[in-house]
């Protein structure tokens, strides 16, 4: 796809540098990023649908083990925007292989609370604890958190939904189930250094 070609000249901006754009260059600009940053939910998800299949030596594929995690966490009464940070919380394994946590905390951060963050966040040094000695890394580096205030929600997210989430034979829902929850968490963000322009832009006709 030739992106050059998508928007016409007179509805982009006209500088070389940003020290020469004007008004007039800024709100095109803004006029592109509002509905393309409105489809945020659609590109993530098909991102998601990239670890169909990429089992990594894993009992199961890791998109079978993040809707594994999220039904678990669903099953267990959590709320949405619990659920769907539990869907995305492997999303960066395809890019991230030696970052995942902070990749998917990173997608999810403008669109959760700030325990939801953290515990994407650091899932990766928790869920150590059920394997690292095997490779003869330290399973309690988790311990240098011990103090923190979100150490008991992350260690239980591990221990009740994402180190339980291996089981070739548990039946979870389908990632279409997951499909509404993800639009609806990720269709406005609480946070972002962009919500001033966010707000301020006018409401779709």
């Amino acid at each position: 796809m030739d992106h050059h070609n998508e928007s016409s000249d007179h509805n982009r901006a006209q500088f070389s540098e940003m020290t020469e754009g004007t008004a007039e260059d800024w709100q095109a600009i803004a006029g592109e990023f509002l509905p393309y940053a409105s489809k945020v939910a659609d590109r993530v998800l098909e991102h998601l649908k990239l670890l169909d299949g990429d089992f990594g030596g894993f009992p199961i594929d890791r998109l079978s083990h993040c809707l594994q995690t999220a039904t678990r966490a669903h099953r267990d009464g959590r709320d949405e925007q619990y659920v769907v940070m539990a869907l995305l919380h492997d999303i960066g394994d395809t890019l991230g292989s030696f970052n995942h946590p902070d990749v998917a905390a990173a997608i999810i951060k403008p669109f959760v609370s700030e325990e939801n963050h953290w515990i994407c966040q650091n899932h990766g040094v928790f869920q150590g604890y059920y394997y690292f000695h095997y490779l003869g890394m330290d399973r309690n580096v988790r311990d240098q958190f011990k103090d923190h205030k979100y150490y008991d929600a992350c260690a239980e997210f591990c221990e009740k939904y994402d180190q339980a989430a291996f089981d070739a034979d548990y039946e979870s829902e389908p990632l279409e189930f997951f499909e509404p929850m993800v639009r609806r968490v990720m269709a406005r963000p609480l946070q972002s250094l962009y919500a001033a322009a966010i707000d301020d832009a006018p409401a779709a006709a």
